[in-house]
């Protein structure tokens, strides 16, 4: 058995109270689309998952922290040769997500309604062909940069999870975010790929704005878009 490491948790798990039909949404959708024993209770010995039964041999692509599921489900609907896993604590987003997954009908996607370190800790080497971070949590004081996404305690697992080749793409608001995400980010084995400042000033070609987005355009703050690459 692998001993389980210290992990605080910093990050809301629950807001408002579901509606009838979100609480339904959980109870009969959310236990089906588990990419498999992620939590340590039910894998205490951190076994890989079997990604290639959940999806078939299909390239299998990872969002970390998907909000309330648009960007998720766009992806999965626009890439339906691709197997999506999205991991996000908020019961809340996860709801969100379950009915946006109804009413699209698509299943080429797998929820983990925890923790990403959890997941990380079980997706086999080398297993990701693509990864989103997407306005993640910015914890905007000084001393709370630690708990962002872009250290290496994230980092380097998200980097052992990812193909060589497969690329990162982080979105952002915050000019801090975006420093740090410079110096973090390359030092886990990734390599920036703009060669003008388009290339962090355009949205991608594929790109579908989140509530996030809209709520940061509205209040005056730019957009970044950052594309790493696996070394």
């Amino acid at each position: 058995m692998t001993k389980r490491p210290h992990r605080n948790f910093y990050g809301r798990l629950k807001g408002k109270t579901l509606k009838k039909s979100q609480r339904a949404y959980i109870a009969e959708d959310l236990e089906a689309l588990s990419p498999g024993a992620v939590s340590w209770e039910d894998n205490p010995d951190r076994a890989p998952l079997d990604l290639e039964t959940l999806f078939g041999g299909k390239p299998v692509w990872l969002e970390v922290g998907f909000g309330g599921g648009e960007h998720l489900v766009h992806q999965a609907a626009a890439n339906p040769d691709a197997g999506i896993i999205g991991a996000e604590p908020y019961i809340n987003g996860v709801a969100m997500l379950l009915g946006k997954i109804r009413r699209a009908d698509v299943s080429n996607l797998a929820v983990h309604p925890g923790d990403a370190r959890d997941l990380m800790d079980v997706l086999p080497a080398a297993s990701i062909s693509r990864a989103f971070l997407l306005y993640p949590d910015p914890w905007p004081k000084a001393r709370h940069h630690r708990r962002r996404f872009v250290t290496q305690e994230h980092l380097v697992p998200l980097a052992r999870a990812m193909q060589p080749g497969a690329m990162l793409r982080v979105a952002t608001d915050i000019p801090d975010y975006v420093r740090q995400t410079l110096e973090e980010v390359p030092q886990a084995g990734f390599e920036w790929l703009a060669e003008s400042p388009a290339d962090w000033r355009a949205p991608w070609e594929d790109w579908i704005s989140t509530r996030y987005e809209q709520k940061a355009l509205r209040e005056g703050r730019v957009p970044h878009y950052l594309t790493f690459r696996r070394l």
